[in-house]
């Protein structure tokens, strides 16, 4: 019974995290009604950044070396070129095509690794990838054929960025003893520095054209997206299983469909929730075939590709803390520490 209550707690913590990562794309859709791009992103992570900062001086206190300093900034610009892109895009397109796009990263991720380490994923995974692009085909297209608009195409580009960015994540972090919470924290500090720098004008007329709804956005984005998600999937990938991690994370353009049409009142169409179905079903599919098959031992030939997998297909410990960091899977629909 106690089992079962701690794997329930779990479940529920990781779905929390879909749930508001889902909410994310609305929440940032508003703010850029009210301010630009660079400036919601540098209010954002200003906010994350000191609630990492406080993190850090409680749990790490040891400054990072020259090499996990670089790994740092590295990982944060590319995730700074990610998030540019997804809130210039969920500006241009609705909260739910945002949320369902983005999700193609689970596809792209598995893709760029198979080409990394060259070891070819099953016929199935093909697939499933079809499945997603013929959804993503009827998603743009609204209630008749059409080409997308320029927010679906900047989404449908951030989610390949991002496949960059994990893959990256995974081979500069592979058995490194670097500590997850201080490269979060740098990836957070580039990302308020670039918005900062892009646009300091924006970011002063944004902290005086804010109102207490957008400052609960930039927030909920800064500590909810950001900090809280991080902290649980730490916790959490610690007491359940990689693939139950993605499953309940999975659910996160679900929750990004369900907050744009309760929330905004955006409508799908016949046509549209067709290929949102496609989209997650393709996702999920692809999921389940790139564990399966990471799941099984490296040909002996190459002696090398066991040593190659990608980062957290079987979560990797953070030396210094004893922490886990999630799977692949689990970063892929969002990085650390994504919107």
């Amino acid at each position: 019974m106690k089992n079962f209550r701690n794997r329930f707690i779990v479940d529920i913590a990781l779905l929390a995290v879909a749930v508001v990562w889902g909410g994310s794309y609305l929440a940032a859709k508003g703010l850029t009604a009210t301010a630009s791009v660079p400036a919601v992103l540098g209010w954002r992570f200003l906010v994350a950044s000191l609630a990492l900062s406080a993190l850090w001086t409680w749990r790490v206190r040891r400054l990072p070396g020259r090499t996990e300093l670089l790994t740092g900034v590295a990982l944060g610009l590319t995730q700074a070129a990610v998030l540019f892109m997804e809130t210039f895009g969920v500006a241009g397109t609705s909260a739910g095509n945002a949320g369902l796009i983005i999700a193609l990263t689970v596809i792209f991720t598995p893709l760029l690794d198979a080409v990394a380490t060259r070891r070819w994923l099953p016929r199935g995974f093909f697939v499933a990838a079809a499945i997603c692009v013929v959804g993503v085909a009827l998603l743009v297209s609204g209630d008749g054929l059409r080409a997308p608009n320029p927010g679906d195409l900047l989404m449908l580009a951030a989610a390949g960025v991002r496949a960059g960015h994990v893959t990256l994540m995974g081979t500069l972090t592979r058995n490194k003893p670097y500590s997850s919470i201080t490269v979060t924290l740098l990836q957070s500090l580039v990302c308020a520095v670039l918005g900062m720098a892009v646009d300091p004008a924006g970011m002063v007329q944004a902290a005086t054209a804010f109102d207490p709804t957008d400052w609960l956005g930039i927030l909920y984005l800064g500590l909810a997206a950001s900090v809280f998600a991080f902290l649980i999937q730490l916790w959490a990938v610690r007491r359940t299983s990689a693939s139950r991690t993605s499953l309940l994370m999975g659910t996160e353009p679900v929750w990004a469909v369900l907050a744009g049409v309760l929330l905004a009142g955006e409508s799908l169409g016949w046509i549209g929730a067709l290929g949102a179905l496609l989209i997650v079903a393709g996702c999920y599919a692809g999921q389940r075939i790139e564990a399966r098959f990471r799941s099984r031992p490296a040909p002996e030939a190459d002696p090398g590709q066991g040593a190659t997998q990608a980062a957290g297909h079987g979560p990797e410990q953070d030396t210094e803390r004893g922490s886990t960091v999630g799977s692949a899977a689990g970063f892929a629909l969002r990085g650390s520490p994504g919107p």
